[in-house]
C-alpha cells in the first residue's frame, strides 16, 4: 500500500518529541486506532523515538488490523544500539566512522529494519526512509547499495529519505535525488504556508527524478491548529521554545491575512495549510504534528485529527496558492543545515558540513544562485 494523502506520525501526541501535553500510553494508542477508524491510514514511525518505544506502541495499537488496510512508513539511521546519546543532539548516525566502516552498513541497516519491524509486529514496511542523513549518507554509493539491499530482501516495498532534524539540506537533497533518485520513491521535507523556504527549492529536482514528497510540520509548530495565540505558554522542554522570540505573534498576523481564503472554501486553518502544501508538486502526502496544547482553551487532539481526516479535495486556485506563498514567504529567516559556505575549512559535523564546488554548480543549474 502506498502512502495516503494524510498520515499520522508517531511524534504526534507529545509522547516522544515533547510537544504540548504528553499523552499516556493508552491515550497514545487510542489516537492511533482513532486515526485508522477516521481514515488516516498511513502511519510514520522512527525507530529512535523512545529507543524503539514508538515502534512498539504503534505495533500494539495496530495489532489485529489487517496489514493490507494501512500503510506503514519506517525511518532508520540513528544508531541507538551501539551509539551513545549526545544530549539534545541525540544518537549518532549509523555512518559515524567511530561506529563502523562502509562494510558494516548493510548489516546495520538490515538489523535496524528487522528490529523495527519486530516491534511494529509486521514483516515488511511499505516505505523505509533514511533518517537525518549526514554528508556520507547523502553521497555514498555504499550507503545506498546497502539501503537498496533491504528492498531486495523483502523488508520494504519502497525507499526514501527523511532529512533533518532542523531545516535545510537543500543542495544535499537535490544532489541525492540526482545520484540515487532511481532507487528512491519518497522524501520527507518541512513544507507549509509559512515555511515555503527552503523546502520549495527541492521540489523541481524531486519531480524530475520521480520522487514523491511527504510534507511534515504542515501545522507550523501548531499555529495552523489555531489554538496557539500570542502569550501562549509552552511547557519546559517543548521543542517550540527554541524558536525565535515573537514567532507566534508574527505567525498569527499572517494567519489572519489568509483566513478569508479558508473561510471562502469552508476550510479549517489546518485544512488550508494541508491543501496549500499539496498544491506544490510533487507533494502527495501531509503529516502534520497533532498536539494537545495545555490550557482550558486548547482544542482537543481528537478534533485536530478530525480536521485532518476530513481533508477535502483540492479547491485552491493557483492565484490563491501564490497569494498565500507571498504572505508566508520566509526566505532567509534562518541558518540552514547541511552544506554551507559558512563551514569552509571546518570539519564536517552530523548536521552541517563545508560546501562543495559540485553542489554550487548544481545550484546554478537549478537557478538557485551561489549564496549558500
Amino acid at each position: 500500500m502506498n502512502l495516503t494523502r494524510t498520515a499520522y506520525g508517531t511524534w504526534s501526541g507529545g509522547r516522544f518529541m515533547h510537544f504540548g501535553e504528553a499523552l499516556s500510553d493508552e491515550q497514545y494508542m487510542n489516537m492511533i486506532r482513532l486515526s485508522f477508524e477516521k481514515g488516516v491510514r498511513t502511519f510514520v514511525t522512527a525507530d529512535v523515538y523512545g529507543a524503539g518505544r514508538a515502534d512498539a506502541l504503534l505495533g500494539e495499537a495496530l495489532k489485529g488490523i489487517p496489514r493490507d488496510e494501512y500503510c506503514l512508513a519506517g525511518i532508520v539511521g540513528h544508531d541507538f544500539y551501539e551509539g551513545l546519546r549526545a544530549g539534545s543532539k541525540g544518537y549518532p548516525r549509523f555512518t559515524e566512522p567511530s561506529l563502523r566502516q562502509a562494510e558494516g552498513y548493510e548489516s546495520y541497516l538490515t538489523m535496524a529494519a528487522e528490529k523495527s519491524l519486530e516491534r511494529c509486529q509486521v514483516s515488511k514496511f511499505d516505505l523505509l526512509m533514511l533518517h537525518n542523513p549526514d554528508s556520507i549518507a547523502y553521497t555514498s554509493e555504499k550507503v545506498w547499495n546497502a539501503f537498496t539491499s533491504l528492498k531486495d530482501k523483502g523488508l520494504t516495498d519502497r525507499l526514501g529519505i527523511a532529512p533533518g532534524p532542523a531545516n535545510g539540506f537543500t543542495l544535499d537533497m537535490i544532489d541525492c535525488f540526482e545520484r540515487f533518485g532511481d532507487r528512491m520513491d519518497w522524501a520527507m521535507i518541512i513544507l507549509n504556508p509559512f515555511e515555503p523556504w527552503p523546502g520549495q527549492h527541492v521540489l523541481a529536482a524531486a519531480k524530475k527524478n520521480n520522487v514523491d514528497i511527504l510534507a511534515r510540520v504542515v501545522d507550523y509548530g501548531g499555529i495552523f491548529h489555531d489554538d496557539v495565540k500570542p502569550g501562549h505558554h509552552f511547557k519546559d522542554g517543548d521543542h517550540r521554545t527554541f524558536r525565535p522570540a515573537g514567532w507566534i505573534e508574527h505567525a498569527c498576523e499572517k494567519l489572519e491575512k489568509i483566513r478569508p481564503i479558508a473561510q471562502k472554501h469552508g476550510l479549517t486553518m489546518l485544512q488550508l495549510a494541508s491543501l496549500w502544501t499539496m498544491a506544490n508538486e510533487p507533494v502527495k502526502s501531509v503529516v502534520p504534528t497533532l498536539i494537545q496544547e495545555a490550557g482550558d482553551n486548547a482544542k482537543s487532539i481528537e478534533s485536530k485529527l478530525e480536521e485532518l481526516a476530513t481533508l477535502p479535495e483540492q479547491c485552491l486556485s493557483a492565484e490563491e496558492v501564490e497569494t498565500i506563498r507571498a504572505i508566508g514567504d520566509n526566505t532567509g529567516c534562518m541558518l540552514l543545515k547541511g552544506a554551507s559556505q559558512r563551514h569552509e575549512g571546518q570539519e564536517p559535523r552530523p548536521d552541517e558540513w563545508p560546501m562543495r564546488d559540485d553542489l554550487l554548480a548544481l545550484a546554478v543549474r537549478y537557478g538557485l544562485g551561489t549564496g549558500w
